[in-house]
């Protein structure tokens, strides 16, 4: 048996809503067989519910010719050249299938139209196979497979079976529905007759109940939109915009307990679920254009807000949480319990976007209802953030199975020296104490604002923190310095040049000649590959341009240096940034994956989430930047 690996996606068609997503071959068809290695399906929250489908005519498949999307519907076009050959005909488009899929929450309904110009009406065989495995996400991801589960004995032309904590049900009118042998597959069977320049639909359609997600789909749907009488977009980022709206209304979803509370899933497929550093991200790119992604994200993850120490779930009180899953999560020898706040960031991000929306507009109910989780995140800054009592945010995992690093670069390896060496921790990450800095004094705004006491406390502690990390961060010489990328467990510094400093750009804790420094070092040839920002320069010992994290171009990452950059006052060095997406939406056709290649052409990192809802959110960032929003 060949070893398992990630199933790659970035070939693959996504059409979502969440928490339903059909993932498929450009053609439409889900191609199941002996692959393990395969991510192909319709997966429900969690659950791999369909794992094959195949549309045959005649017993044949037809010949693929284009696909379309359109927010959560696509367009399959077939020619059936096969069905006329031998005849005296010229080499047109006789024949035709058009096979329209839908999704929606739950639900996937799919219509197979097709269309003749023949002279005679013509007889055909029409069918649909599926099977059926109830994989996990879990098991899928790491490329295990998983046989298919047998179908109950169908009847008629609807049909319901149960698994677990799922029921699923069939509508095929018109169809005859039969089991394979094995009962391994079903088949739903039209005989149709097309008429001479006619056409025939068959529509069918399965429906999905799951007691057993955490997530649901959000009540009211979302439906944000670029504002109409704003000004001229530029062409490309006008259709970048556009399909990233689509794309984080398809990401929208709820927790069981509270729908009327959306977010943001982070992405499709592995992460569409509740991630407290991505959606509170991917909420605040978005504030230009709506504030209920902010209210929905900061409700929902103030009611997870940790109340405990518990070393295996990495909660603390006072801790927004990073991850919510239905069940434990494994990967390796590593394992996450399903409500997980492995993340140092999350917390200070909660309470920035929480300031962010109050200035956008988010209502002072909201706010006071907020108060309450914003002191004890405060708090949480001081008594648990830092670790060993040295002044900083750190992390580092207690509990031996969860995960190595606890910011937004969390794979094993990311935080490196300039000559590639792994750093050990406790780890204090340079952007984190940026956003803690952020966070003590917008929360002190708060306080001031509601009458609640204990602003000038975290005003003071940010200040501290800025004359600490002043003093400790910043590694180099004159016009050549910049702030390392961490602190590790001895206090030395991480030296490698990453796109981590940018983060740190208009959150208060650099003086104007820093910012500058900065500035010139992310607009440098070795940190902007000209299709984004890299992760890593391109001068470290580390740096590898297909690495998750160690050189990468990550979107979203880009856009918040670009806002910081905004901030800063020093826009004009974001020009390249900004240059740079727009190049990458056109070459990943508007729909930006989660990271790509820093080598400076679109190559694609192959197991990446698109859509991703930072990725999709950073054109907010971009329209905003130029001024069109």
């Amino acid at each position: 048996m060949p070893p398992h690996h990630q199933p790659f996606l970035h070939d693959l068609i996504t059409v979502l809503a969440a928490p339903t997503q059909v993932l498929s071959q450009r053609s439409g068809e889900i191609v199941s067989g002996n692959d393990a290695t395969t991510v192909q399906g319709l997966i429900h929250a969690d659950v791999r519910v369909l794992s094959g489908l195949k549309v045959t005519i005649n017993r044949e498949p037809a010949q693929h010719l284009a696909t379309v999307l359109d927010g959560n519907s696509a367009q399959f076009t077939f020619l059936l050249p096969t069905l006329y050959a031998g005849l005296d005909l010229p080499p047109d488009a006789h024949v035709r299938l058009d096979w329209f899929r839908l999704v929606e929450p739950g639900q996937l309904a799919e219509t197979l139209m097709i269309s003749s110009d023949l002279l005679e009406p013509i007889d055909l065989d029409v069918g649909v196979e599926l099977t059926c495995d109830f994989a996990p996400l879990e098991l899928i991801r790491v490329g295990l497979a998983t046989p298919p589960v047998p179908f109950p004995e169908p009847s008629g032309d609807r049909y319901r079976w149960v698994h677990e904590d799922m029921a699923l049900s069939l509508v095929a009118e018109g169809a005859d529905l039969t089991a394979s042998q094995d009962h391994r597959r079903l088949r739903l069977h039209w005989q149709v007759k097309v008429p001479a320049y006619g056409q025939v639909g068959l529509p069918w359609r399965l429906s999905v109940q799951d007691t057993g997600s955490v997530v649901v789909p959000s009540a009211p749907p979302l439906k944000i939109t670029r504002p109409s009488g704003i000004g001229n977009m530029d062409h490309a980022l006008a259709l970048w915009l556009a399909k990233s709206l689509e794309d984080l209304n398809g990401l929208w979803m709820a927790t069981r307990d509270a729908p009327e509370d959306g977010f943001f899933a982070a992405g499709a497929p592995w992460y569409l679920t509740l991630f407290g550093r991505d959606s509170i991200w991917a909420a605040r790119m978005v504030l230009p254009l709506d504030r209920a992604p902010a209210r929905g994200t900061l409700h929902t993850l103030a009611r997870r807000q940790g109340s405990q120490v518990d070393i295996s779930a990495a909660e603390e009180p006072g801790k927004i949480l990073h991850e919510l899953r239905r069940t434990t999560v494994r990967f390796g020898t590593s394992w996450l319990p399903p409500v997980y706040y492995g993340a140092i960031d999350a917390t200070p991000l909660w309470i920035c976007l929480l300031h962010d929306a109050w200035r956008a507009g988010l209502s002072d109910a909201d706010v006071t209802e907020l108060l309450p989780a914003l002191e004890r995140a405060l708090q949480w800054l001081i008594d648990h953030g830092d670790v060993d009592d040295d002044g900083f945010l750190e992390y580092r995992d207690a509990s031996g199975h969860g995960l190595a690093n606890h910011g937004w670069k969390d794979s094993f390896d990311s935080i490196r020296f300039h000559d590639g060496t792994v750093a050990e921790g406790p780890v204090a990450l340079c952007e984190a104490q940026g956003y803690a800095y952020e966070a003590a004094t917008a929360g002190a705004s708060l306080l001031d604002a509601f009458g609640r006491p204990g602003g000038d406390r975290y005003r003071m502690w940010a200040a501290e923190l800025a004359d600490r990390f002043r003093a400790r961060f910043w590694c180099g010489i004159g016009d050549d310095r910049y702030p390392a990328l961490a602190l590790d467990g001895a206090k030395k510094q991480v030296d490698s040049l990453t796109s981590n400093i940018g983060h740190l750009l208009g959150t208060g804790i650099l003086n104007a000649e820093e910012e500058l420094l900065i500035a010139r070092l992310v607009a440098s040839p070795a940190l902007d590959s000209g299709l984004g920002l890299r992760t890593m320069a391109d001068t470290d010992a580390g740096y590898a341009p297909l690495s998750y994290h160690c050189g990468s171009v990550w979107p979203h990452d880009t856009a918040i240096v670009i806002a910081g950059l905004v901030r800063a006052g020093l826009a004009e060095y974001a020009a390249g940034l900004i240059e740079g997406l727009l190049r990458a939406s056109i070459a990943f056709e508007q729909r930006l994956p989660e990271l790509w290649s820093g080598e400076g052409r679109p190559v694609p990192y192959p197991v990446a989430c698109r859509p991703q809802a930072w990725s999709a959110a950073s054109a907010v960032i971009v329209a905003n930047a130029l001024g069109v929003l």
